[in-house]
């Protein structure tokens, strides 16, 4: 039997590398050669590889639970995760929801916000609004609420309506708020979410924009009873530079999805957390009323084991310190690469990224599968997204390592462009 490997397409006949082990920003090959992990793994290796304080958290776990029923029961992993997710976050969240990827998470923070409204006797509110160029997972709540792309083209009529507003680039910022302003004055009885990738849209292009945005969405979205919803399993954990996303603004999400550096990149696991608002819509005499949600390995106690040193690792040391080293290296590059030919050219606490030119600037353009070849043929692990080229490295990248990311970039640049 053969392997069907996710977004390749076999056809191209792509080579596809064997990795023995890892170490810090390095995946390994048998025969000991060293790639440097530019996009920490699909961005969920935040800490490093094969951190041994979470190596050994995951093996003194296994040795005592695999996976329990978590429907009428607990373990410590749980509620340690719990307890020590609580110190980086508000004291308004008061409940956590375990699943196990960040489309799950999204689809329980949907549920969740759409089932708030029925239990309280607005059915009709089931309507969800979502950026443009939005991605928010491959499951179908997912996709229907990222953007209508290449990614979701065959199952289109299948996927749930959303109402859109367009993503707020520099310069577009009011013309957004006002957008969707008018959408609440049309149709917001009918609405019962908005959920936002906050500050970055990731899988859509990297697109930036500003925090103050995020505020006037939320006040508008107060202001009309909709739950507000934040899609921080990329964002979350340091990769804009402050633990979540919103933590560069002031206000407090009702809902935020949590996966990819919940565990520092080891295993699975992942968190919906919510308001005590959201919980009482589902706290009932009534079973009927109860929030109708779970998968088989929900808290599973090995993942919770890992995330609990994850979290312990941010507790004992100044890991966003790691992330505004890299990004005062990037602030270096800047230059560099529009002298190259880059085009919008930007940095955000851990990401860099930047357009070029080329025909077909979109997801599956030429320019993208020729600049990852020849990044994987110099032992450099980036995967760009069409025509934009991004870096998303693990927080322990030495500064040689990213030297010679950029190094390489520039010589795909002379090649190509």
């Amino acid at each position: 039997m053969e392997i069907w490997h996710p977004f390749t397409q076999h056809g191209l006949e792509e080579p596809i590398i064997e990795i023995e082990t890892s170490d810090r920003e390095f995946l390994i090959t048998p025969e000991g050669g060293k790639i440097i992990d530019g996009i920490s793994s699909w961005w969920v290796n935040t800490i490093g590889h094969r951190r041994p304080e979470i190596a050994e958290a995951i093996q003194k776990e296994a040795q005592k639970l695999h996976q329990i029923i978590f429907a009428g029961f607990t373990h410590k992993p749980a509620l340690n995760v719990a307890e020590k997710l609580s110190k980086f976050l508000p004291e308004n969240y008061t409940r956590i929801f375990f699943s196990d990827s960040g489309s799950t998470s999204v689809e329980v923070a949907l549920k969740m916000a759409v089932g708030y409204h029925f239990n309280k006797g607005k059915t009709g509110r089931s309507k969800v609004v979502a950026m443009e160029h939005s991605y928010h997972g491959d499951t179908f709540g997912g996709m229907s609420s990222g953007a209508r792309s290449v990614f979701n083209e065959p199952y289109v009529k299948m996927l749930f309506e959303v109402e859109r507003i367009p993503c707020p680039i520099e310069g577009r910022e009011e013309e957004v708020i006002n957008i969707y302003k008018n959408l609440l004055q049309k149709e917001g009885d009918k609405i019962g979410a908005i959920i936002l990738e906050p500050l970055v849209l990731g899988s859509g292009g990297m697109f930036f924009y500003k925090p103050f945005v995020i505020e006037e969405l939320y006040k508008l979205s107060k202001e009309y009873g909709v739950i507000f919803c934040l899609d921080e399993v990329m964002t979350g954990f340091g990769r804009t530079g402050t633990m979540f996303a919103f933590n560069q603004t002031n206000i407090i999400p009702d809902i935020i999805c949590l996966s990819k550096g919940l565990t520092g990149g080891s295993i699975p696991l992942a968190a919906t957390v919510c308001t005590e608002e959201i919980y009482n819509a589902f706290l009932s005499k009534d079973k009927a009323k109860m929030f109708f949600h779970s998968s088989s390995y929900t808290a599973n106690p090995v993942a919770c084991a890992a995330a609990c040193a994850n979290l312990e690792i941010w507790e004992k040391t100044d890991v966003l310190a790691d992330v505004k080293k890299i990004n005062n290296f990037y602030q270096g590059q800047i230059e560099r690469i529009k002298k190259l030919g880059g085009k919008n050219v930007r940095a955000l606490g851990d990401i860099f990224a930047f357009e070029v030119q080329a025909e077909g600037n979109d997801y599956v353009s030429n320019i993208g599968v020729k600049f990852y070849e020849y990044f994987r043929k110099n032992d450099v692990l980036l995967r760009p997204l069409g025509n934009t080229v991004y870096i998303m490295p693990p927080y322990c990248i030495t500064e040689e390592s990213l030297a010679k990311i950029f190094d390489v970039i520039e010589g795909a640049m002379k090649e190509y462009l």
